[in-house]
């Protein structure tokens, strides 16, 4: 599409996640104007733990003209070390993918999700990003739909793009109304202070894994850039709903064989702090568009969290869309494109990340690139 064509969209983001901060940012640096975020939170506050940013995804901010905004608030991390429960056996250490393949070195940032989404929302004029504008319905209009709210606000755009994730309602009521499958895992995560980590954070700023024979890992990210970890417990477990209650010597008897400091946080966890929930994703969705919407980021590929790539995947999906529209004749088109190019690849990748890891099996830190070749 031309330059013009592109200026004069009118474009709707459903969800104010990181996801759909991106698409805006990526949206606006190709020319487009008429870009409004629609959030249902009435506030934005701090949520959720530590992600790491992917080289690829780190050349894109800096495409977009936001690395320094993303940097001041993160991280630069060489490798991942996945290590055996004790912490005494290192079962992989490997660079991160792509480091090295852009003009300058991409490191992968280490950034809290809270952190990234005020960054990325921080770039877009306040006047485009609309606070307490919960979905409540969609009509797909074939070149362009009409949304409402539950506020009884209305809006018609040529452009509509459902980045409200995994639960999406975008997705149910054009696309697919199968709902979120329970992985049979839980996932208790916290963010502590260095000087309450017993240590377990090493000098550096590179994610450790900590593999138990039982299933159960222990993810550390160093956020030390905030004087913190960012703590992550996953473990088996029957129990599918969504918030589950835990006690500390719950979290402990998860912990048989662990590096006494993983224990002894979990120890001495505040549990107040701590965000308890069950692990889901979605099958492949069939179809992630019509001539006027599109699904972005989990809302059209919710993956697990083993192999940190949802948020890259959502940061991605910014891209290929600008790519697609830029290429493309029409938004039509474009959202053709946009599928053709992302889905193959975010189905891989939610593939890989329900295989998991296994304690006794650990080829790659990055299984993604021994199934690229």
């Amino acid at each position: 599409m031309k330059i013009s064509e592109i200026k004069d969209l009118q474009i709707a983001i459903i969800g104010g996640g990181y996801g759909g901060a991106a698409a805006a940012i990526a949206l606006r640096n190709i020319g487009a104007e008429n870009v409004h975020v629609y959030e249902q939170a009435p506030a934005l506050g701090q949520v959720g733990a530590g992600i790491g940013l992917r080289p690829i995804t780190v050349e894109l901010f800096r495409k977009w003209g936001i690395f320094e905004k993303i940097a001041a608030v993160s991280s630069p991390s060489d490798y991942l070390e996945i290590l055996s429960a004790d912490g005494k056996h290192v079962l992989a250490q490997e660079i991160w993918p792509q480091l090295n393949d852009f003009e300058q070195p991409n490191h992968t940032r280490i950034i809290h999700r809270g952190d990234f989404i005020d960054a990325l929302l921080g770039v877009l004029p306040a006047e485009m990003v609309h606070l307490d504008h919960k979905f409540s319905g969609i009509e797909d209009l074939g070149e362009k739909a009409r949304v409402t709210f539950e506020n009884g606000a209305t809006v018609t755009a040529d452009l509509v793009i459902g980045a409200d994730g995994i639960r999406s309602l975008v997705r149910k009521e054009l696309f697919s109304d199968q709902e979120p499958v329970f992985a049979g895992e839980h996932a208790y995560r916290a963010v502590i202070s260095l000087d309450d980590a017993f240590g377990l954070a090493a000098d550096d700023n590179n994610p450790r894994f900590y593999m138990g024979e039982n299933g159960t890992i222990a993810y550390n990210l160093p956020l030390r850039h905030r004087g913190e970890v960012s703590y992550d417990i996953t473990a088996p477990s029957q129990d599918g709903s969504w918030a589950p209650e835990i006690t500390n010597d719950y979290l402990v008897s998860l912990l048989e064989g662990f590096d006494p400091r993983i224990v002894d946080i979990a120890r001495n966890l505040d549990l107040s702090t701590v965000t308890s929930r069950s692990v889901f994703d979605i099958d492949p969705v069939e179809n992630w568009h019509t001539d006027s919407v599109a699904l972005l980021g989990d809302a059209a590929h919710a993956m697990l969290h083993h192999q940190g790539q949802g948020a890259n995947s959502a940061i991605l999906d910014a891209g290929g869309l600008t790519d697609a529209l830029l290429e493309a004749a029409s938004v039509k088109e474009a959202l053709a494109l946009y599928q053709a190019t992302r889905k193959p690849v975010t189905d891989e990748l939610q593939r890989l990340s329900r295989l998991g890891w296994n304690a006794n099996a650990v080829e790659s830190a990055f299984p993604e690139q021994a199934a690229a070749k």
